[in-house]
C-alpha cells in the first residue's frame, strides 16, 4: 500500500488548495457525496455517461434536508480519457453489477498517489481493486444515506448521510483521515474504522435480509414490512444466518445485534431500500453484490444458509426477468 503524500498538502488549485477528485458514476450516491466535498472546497470532477449534457451544461441540483445548492463539477467526462490532470482520490460510486466494469473506468485516471475510493454496497467488492492496483490505497466507504436521483441532473436527499470508511482489508491511513475531514467540511458525518470488512458485514446483516424481503414481500417500504409478523420472523432467520457467515469469516457478532437492526429500523421514518428503489425504476439491482457473493462464501465455507440461498435464487429470478423487460 502507497501511503506517501497523505498529508493536507494533497491537490492545489483554485478551490482552496483541495484535492483532485473524480466521481465515477454520478448518479444519486455519486453526486450526493461529490457534492459534499464540492461544498468543502475539493476539486471535483464527474465521470458520468447518462444525462452527460444536462450536468455538462447545468451542473447537478442538490434538494437536500441539510438545504439546496448547486454542483458545479471543475470537469464532466463522458470517457476516463479526457480527464485532464491526475486525481488524488477516485470515488467510485457506480453500481455494483456484473454488467458494469469499474476497474476498467478508473484504470485510465490512475497516477502514483491515486487512492481509489469506494462508495458502494456489497461484500468482497474491493477485491478487483486490490487485485488491479496492489501498490494504491483502496478506501472502502459505506454510506448509510436515504438519497434519490429524481431529475436527469437532479439528487433528493431524504434521510440520513453517514458513511463509515477505512483501508482495505483493515487500517486507517492519513489519506483515510484526509479523505474524512474533507468529508465532515462538507458536512458529512464520518467515521474512521480500523476493520472496514467488519464494518460489511454488520451492515450486510440488514441489507441482505430488508433489501430482498422489500422485493419479493410486495414493493415494501420498511414500516410495512416490520408490520407483519411473518415477513420480521423471515427477517431474523437471514440476519441470523449472516451473523454464522461473518463468524466463519474471523468477525463476531453478538444475537442481540438482530433486534438491534430491526428496533433501529422501526424508530426511523418509514423508507424503501435501495433495491426496492432500483426495482420500482426497473433498473437492474445489486443482487450478486448484496446476496450472492454471501451465498458464494457460504459454500467455500460449508456454512447452511437456506434462507439466503432461497432469497438469492428468487430475487436473480425478479432481477433476470426485469432485465428482459418483463417487470
Amino acid at each position: 500500500m502507497n501511503t506517501k503524500n497523505a498529508d493536507l498538502s494533497l491537490g492545489s488549485g483554485d478551490r482552496d488548495a483541495g484535492p483532485r477528485v473524480l466521481v465515477v458514476g454520478a448518479g444519486a450516491i455519486g453526486g450526493f457525496y461529490g457534492a459534499k466535498l464540492y461544498q468543502a472546497g475539493a476539486r471535483v470532477s464527474v465521470l458520468c455517461r447518462s444525462h452527460f449534457e444536462e450536468v455538462r451544461d447545468h451542473g447537478i441540483d442538490i434538494q437536500s434536508i441539510g438545504g439546496n445548492f448547486k454542483f458545479l463539477p471543475e470537469q464532466v467526462i463522458r470517457h476516463p480519457e479526457e480527464y485532464q490532470g491526475v486525481p488524488d482520490f477516485v470515488v467510485v460510486a457506480t453500481k455494483v453489477l456484473p454488467e458494469v466494469n469499474a476497474v476498467h473506468l478508473v484504470r485510465p485516471v490512475m497516477g502514483p498517489q491515486t487512492a481509489v475510493v469506494l462508495i458502494q454496497n456489497g461484500l468482497f467488492i474491493e477485491k478487483p481493486f486490490l487485485e488491479a492496483f496492489p501498490s494504491h490505497e483502496i478506501i472502502s466507504c459505506l454510506a448509510f444515506i436515504s438519497v434519490r436521483r429524481t431529475g436527469p441532473a437532479q439528487v433528493t436527499h431524504q434521510d440520513f448521510g453517514r458513511l463509515a470508511l477505512g483501508n482495505y482489508p483493515s487500517g486507517a491511513s492519513s489519506k483515510v483521515r484526509l479523505l474524512s475531514q474533507w468529508f465532515e467540511r462538507g458536512g458529512v458525518e464520518c467515521e474512521v474504522v480500523p476493520q472496514v470488512e467488519r464494518s460489511r458485514w454488520q451492515k450486510l446483516i440488514w441489507n441482505a435480509s430488508f433489501n430482498p424481503v422489500s422485493v419479493l414481500g410486495g414493493a415494501l417500504n420498511t414500516e410495512s414490512i416490520l408490520k407483519q409478523a411473518e415477513l420480521t420472523e423471515l427477517l431474523r432467520k437471514a440476519m441470523r444466518e449472516v451473523l454464522r457467515l461473518a463468524g466463519a469469516g474471523g468477525y463476531e457478532f453478538p444475537e442481540s445485534i438482530i433486534q438491534q437492526n430491526l428496533d433501529a429500523t422501526l424508530s426511523m421514518k418509514p423508507f424503501k431500500t435501495s433495491m426496492l428503489v432500483d426495482f420500482e425504476a426497473g433498473r437492474p439491482m445489486e443482487v450478486e453484490a448484496i446476496l450472492g457473493n454471501a451465498v458464494r462464501f457460504a459454500m467455500e465455507k460449508n456454512v447452511p444458509v437456506p434462507v439466503l440461498e432461497s432469497l438469492h435464487a428468487l430475487i436473480l429470478s425478479v432481477d433476470r426477468k426485469g432485465r428482459m423487460g418483463g417487470r
